[in-house]
């Protein structure tokens, strides 16, 4: 066998040459197209969140609601964490004592903070005088806003409650837009199912 090796060594080499060259083509290389994973997202289900003093409303039955652990002693702020996506509505709440104005300021200068990335705001008024609930809902829009959806929700001489949407991953809304979409949805519905106490 090593003797035949010797011999066509030649002829081996030659054949393995030709067998390279033909399996490979002329064809040049082109990257794919960068994509994004499919994300696939529940049928709506809603629950009500009753255990609050203040407030009421309904929330995704595939939430988790947490207190806010950065904030201990305020025991009406709590988070809607949608562990499937990584995102959290964080919930803030304060009694209002001739101070509204402040609430107000200070929840248009969070907002403001997501400014200079946006490319966009849109803005939509809250007014349900059967339920006594008003505020506003912001719509940041571009690539690198941390919240995309801010709002609030007050009855003007009580209540005061503050929201917003961060994901716990890189903001990159193009890739995110269905998720954002889709909690997107269950903000207004929060919104709509909420009551004070």
């Amino acid at each position: 066998m090593i003797k035949f090796l010797k011999k066509n060594i030649k002829y081996l080499t030659l054949l393995s040459a030709i067998i390279f060259f033909i399996s490979c083509d002329n064809k040049q290389y082109q990257p794919k197209p960068r994509a994004y994973f499919r994300i696939d997202l529940p049928e709506k289900q809603y629950v009500p969140l009753d255990s609050m003093r203040y407030y009421s409303f309904e929330y995704p039955i595939q939430c988790l609601i947490t207190p806010d652990f950065f904030s201990p002693e305020e025991k009406d702020w709590i988070n809607i964490e949608y562990p499937a996506n990584k995102a959290t509505i964080h919930i803030s709440y304060k009694a209002v004592n001739d101070n509204l104005d402040v609430y107000l300021e200070d929840s248009y200068s969070m907002m403001s903070k997501h400014i200079s990335r946006a490319m966009g705001i849109r803005d939509s008024l809250i007014v349900n005088h059967e339920r006594d609930v008003y505020g506003l809902i912001y719509f940041l829009e571009g690539e690198g806003v941390a919240s995309s959806i801010q709002f609030y929700l007050t009855d003007s001489t009580n209540h005061f409650m503050r929201g917003s949407l961060y994901f716990n991953v890189r903001t990159n809304n193009d890739s995110l837009a269905p998720v954002i979409d889709y909690i997107t949805d269950d903000i207004r519905h929060l919104i709509e199912t909420t009551q004070w106490k």
